[in-house]
C-alpha cells in the first residue's frame, strides 16, 4: 500500500484534507497494534497487516480492514473510494458513527476480559496436551512439513510443543508421530527456499506448501527460535544435520544482524535493488539467481564424474535450478521473480552423488565452494534495507538462541555471545533508577546506540523474552549474576502487569490514557505469547529463589485460560506444555563441584546432551554468599560423594541419592 496508495499523489492530497494520518511501527508499539486488530479481527472477515483504521478524535475505531487496492476492483472497493465514502459519512452521519464506535468498543471490552471465573482452576494437563497434541496432527501437512497447506510459518512453539509431547510419551505411537512431525518439519525447512542456502537465515514464511518461494524478509525472532529448535532437534536425533542448520542461522546474525555494541538488530527487508543502477526495488532480488548467472559463476568441470559435466551442472541440478526459472507464476503475482530461481534442496546428497557418478566427501566440498563462490557474487548486489531498531523482546530470544544452542553444542563462542547481548540489554535497554526495561534502541552514528527523545517503556513480552533469556544464559554459563538480575525483573514485572483481580498479566502497564483496553494475548502464533511464556518464568524463578507464591501466580495463570486450553490448546502449544511442567513439578538439577573441575564440566555436559522439558539446572559450588545458596539454604546440607562432582535430582527441594557418573546421571534425566 505504500507504493499503490500512500506515495500517489491524488490519494495523498485526500488523506491531507481530510484526516489526520499516523503511521504506527506495530514492533514498537505492539500495545496499539493489538488493540485496533481486535477491532479488525471482530468487525471484518480476518485482520493482517497492513492495517488501516479510522478513528474518532478520542481515539475510538468506528472502520477499519487491512489490504485496499488503490482503485475499485471486481471483488474489492479501492482505497480511494473508501477515504471518500469515509470522509462524506463523516459530515453527514457523524453522530451515528460515534455512536456505533461506543457500542463497537463495549463489545470488545466485554470480548477481551480473560480471567478467573468462579472456582477456576489449572486445568488437567493429560486432556490439554492430548487435545493439543491432536489439533497438530490434523492440521500436519504430511508431505512436506508444516500445519497448514500455504502461506507457511516456521511456528516454532508448534515444534517445541512436539519435543515435549515426545518426552513425556517417549514409548507410545503418539509420541513417535509427535517427534517424526516435528523432526520432518525442519528437515523440510531447511531442505526449502524459505532456507537461504547462500547467506544463511531463513526468512519469514513461505507462500507455497513445499516451503519453496518466500516471502524473504528476514526476522530476528525466527532467528532466535528456529536456532533453539534446530538445536534442541540435534540433542534429541543425535543428526548432525540440525546442529548444522543451527550454527548457519546463527553465523548469519552474528554476521548480519549484530551491532557493535553486542545488540542484535530486528529484520532485513524483503526487496532490493536487482543492481546498482536500477529504479525499482523487486522481492527478492538479492537471493535468487537465473541458471545463466549459476553457469557464469561455476564453469569448472567435474573431475571424475561419470559424463561431461561442469560444477554449474551438479549444483543446478542438486538445487532444481531451471532455465528458464523455477518459480510458479502463480507465486509471483507481480511477475518480480520471472526467469528467477529459488535455491530449494532437490535431491539427497546420495541421489546427487550417484547421479553424477560421484563419491560423498567430494559432492559435500564441491556444494559448500560452490555455494561460498555465490554467496561472494551476491555480496556486490545492492543488500537489501537493514532494520537497525533493536528491541528488548526480540533481544531477549536471540539471547535464548545463541545460549540454549550454546549449552548444547558444546560452542562456548555461543554462550559468550548470549553474555554479550545480555550486557547490551543491561546498559541500553535497562533504566537503572526505575528498574525497568525499555522498548527499543537504534543504531546511531559509527558504533553508538541512540534512544529515542521520550523512550518507549518495555511491554511484558519485553520482560518475559528477557527473563527467559537470562535463566538461558545461566543455565549455559552458570554466571548467577544473570539470575540475580532475572528475579528482580520478574518482581518488576508482577508489579507492571499484574491483573490482580482477575488474573494473568496485561500487557501492557496501566496509566496509559491513549490506550483504549488493556489486553491479555491469548495466542501462541510466531512469537508465543507472553503468559505462556510467563508460566514457565515463575516456575523456574521459584525453583531458583524458593519463592512459592510464583508458583501461585503461575497456576492462577493457567487457571485465567482454562476454558481456552481445554477447548483450543492448539492456539496455545506453548502455554499447554507449562500446563505440563506445572502439574508434573520442575526437576532441580543439582551439580556440585568446582566449576572448572572436568568432573563437574562431565556431568553438566551430560545435563545438557539430554532433552529433558521440565528442569532447571544450578551449580552448587560451595559459595556460601552467592545467590543460590543465600535463597535455597538446601543447597548446604548437598555434599560431592568422595571428593568428586556429584549430581542430585531434586523436586521441591528434597533430593534423590548422589550420583558421581554421567551414565548414572543420565539414567536419571530420562526417568
Amino acid at each position: 500500500m505504500e507504493q499503490e496508495s500512500f506515495k500517489n499523489k491524488e490519494i495523498g492530497k485526500i488523506l491531507n484534507d481530510n484526516f489526520v494520518c499516523i503511521k504506527v511501527d506495530r514492533e514498537e508499539r505492539p500495545d496499539v497494534d493489538k488493540v485496533y486488530m481486535t477491532f479488525v479481527q471482530a468487525t471484518s472477515s480476518g485482520g493482517g497487516w497492513p492495517m488501516s483504521v479510522w478513528l474518532t478524535p478520542d481515539l475510538k475505531p468506528f472502520i477499519g480492514g487491512t489490504y485496499f487496492p488503490p482503485e475499485d476492483g471486481i471483488y474489492q472497493v479501492g482505497f480511494r473510494t473508501v477515504l471518500l465514502r469515509i470522509a462524506d459519512q463523516w459530515k453527514r452521519n457523524k453522530s451515528a458513527l460515534l455512536e456505533n464506535s461506543q457500542s463497537i468498543m463495549s463489545a470488545l471490552l466485554a470480548r477481551a476480559e480473560i480471567g478467573i471465573k468462579g472456582e477456576d482452576s489449572p486445568p488437567p494437563f493429560p486432556e490439554v496436551m492430548a487435545r493439543c497434541f491432536q489439533q497438530l496432527s490434523e492440521s500436519y501437512e504430511e508431505e512436506y512439513g508444516g500445519f497448514s497447506e500455504f502461506p507457511k510459518f516456521p511456528m516454532p512453539v508448534n515444534l517445541n510443543f512436539l519435543f515435549t509431547y515426545w518426552a513425556l510419551h517417549r514409548a507410545s505411537p503418539d509420541g513417535a508421530r509427535a517427534l517424526q512431525m516435528a523432526l520432518h518439519t525442519l528437515k523440510m525447512m531447511a531442505y526449502g527456499g524459505i532456507h537461504d542456502h547462500i547467506g544463511q537465515g531463513f526468512h519469514r514464511y513461505s507462500t507455497d506448501q513445499r516451503w519453496h518461494v518466500p516471502h524473504f524478509e528476514k526476522m530476528l525472532y525466527d532467528q532466535g527460535q528456529l536456532a533453539v529448535a534446530y538445536a534442541r532437534a540435534f540433542q534429541i536425533s543425535g543428526d548432525d544435520f540440525f546442529a548444522d542448520v543451527a550454527a548457519d542461522v546463527l553465523l548469519y546474525v552474528s554476521r548480519d544482524l549484530s551491532d557493535r555494541a553486542g545488540g542484535f538488530y530486528s529484520a532485513e527487508d524483503a526487496d532490493s535493488y536487482p543492481t546498482a543502477k536500477s529504479k525499482e526495488k523487486r522481492e527478492g532480488a538479492f537471493c535468487v539467481w537465473t541458471a545463466e548467472e549459476i553457469r557464469h559463476l561455476l564453469p569448472e568441470p567435474v573431475e571424475g564424474a561419470s559424463e561431461r559435466k561442469t560444477v554449474a551442472d551438479v549444483f543446478m541440478h542438486h538445487y532444481g535450478v531451471k532455465e528458464g526459472g523455477n518459480v510458479s507464476p502463480v507465486k509471483d503475482p507481480h511477475k518480480e521473480l520471472r526467469g528467477q530461481n529459488v535455491l530449494i534442496v532437490q535431491y539427497s546428497l546420495e541421489l546427487t552423488a550417484a547421479r553424477f557418478g560421484l563419491g560423498l566427501e567430494q559432492l559435500k566440498t564441491m556444494l559448500a565452494k560452490s555455494r561460498e563462490r555465490l554467496c561472494e557474487a551476491r555480496g556486490h548486489r545492492p543488500r537489501p534495507h537493514l532494520d537497525t531498531k533493536m528491541l528488548a523482546s526480540w533481544n531477549g530470544l536471540m539471547i535464548s538462541g545463541f545460549a540454549q544452542s550454546g549449552a548444547i553444542l558444546g560452542k562456548e563462542e555461543y554462550v559468550s555471545r548470549a553474555g554479550r547481548a545480555a550486557d547490551f540489554l543491561r546498559g541500553h535497554l535497562f533504566d537503572v533508577s526505575s528498574g525497568k526495561l525499555l522498548r527499543s534502541c537504534y543504531q546511531g552514528k559509527g558504533s553508538s546506540v541512540e534512544q529515542s527523545a521520550v523512550p518507549i517503556q518495555g511491554f511484558l513480552e519485553d520482560y518475559v523474552f528477557v527473563i527467559q533469556a537470562l535463566f538461558d544464559l545461566y543455565e549455559a554459563s552458570l554466571n548467577q549474576g544473570w539470575l540475580e538480575w532475572a528475579v528482580q525483573l520478574q518482581r518488576k514485572q508482577d508489579e507492571l502487569f499484574w491483573d490482580s483481580k482477575g488474573f494473568a498479566y496485561f500487557s501492557s502497564e496501566a496509566g496509559d490514557s491513549s490506550l483504549l483496553l488493556r489486553l491479555k494475548d491469548d495466542l501462541d502464533g510466531v512469537e508465543p505469547s507472553a503468559n505462556s511464556v510467563a508460566v514457565a518464568n515463575l516456575l523456574r524463578a521459584a525453583c531458583y529463589s524458593g519463592n512459592m507464591e510464583w508458583v501461585k501466580k503461575a497456576e492462577q495463570i493457567l487457571a485465567a485460560f482454562s476454558e481456552r486450553l481445554l477447548k483450543i490448546p492448539g492456539a496455545l502449544p506453548e502455554m499447554a506444555r507449562a500446563t505440563a511442567a506445572f502439574h508434573r513439578t520442575l526437576k532441580q538439577v543439582v551439580v556440585c563441584g568446582a566449576p572448572e573441575g572436568e568432573d563437574t564440566k562431565d556431568l553438566l555436559r551430560c545435563v545438557h546432551s539430554v532433552f529433558t522439558p521440565n528442569k532447571v539446572l544450578m551449580l552448587a559450588d560451595g559459595d556460601s554468599a552467592g545467590f543460590l545458596y543465600h535463597h535455597l539454604p538446601f543447597l548446604s546440607s548437598l555434599e560431592r560423594k568422595d571428593g568428586k562432582a556429584t549430581a542430585y535430582l531434586c523436586e521441591n527441594f528434597a533430593c534423590s541419592l548422589p550420583v558421581t557418573s554421567s551414565q548414572e546421571l543420565r539414567r536419571l534425566l530420562l526417568l
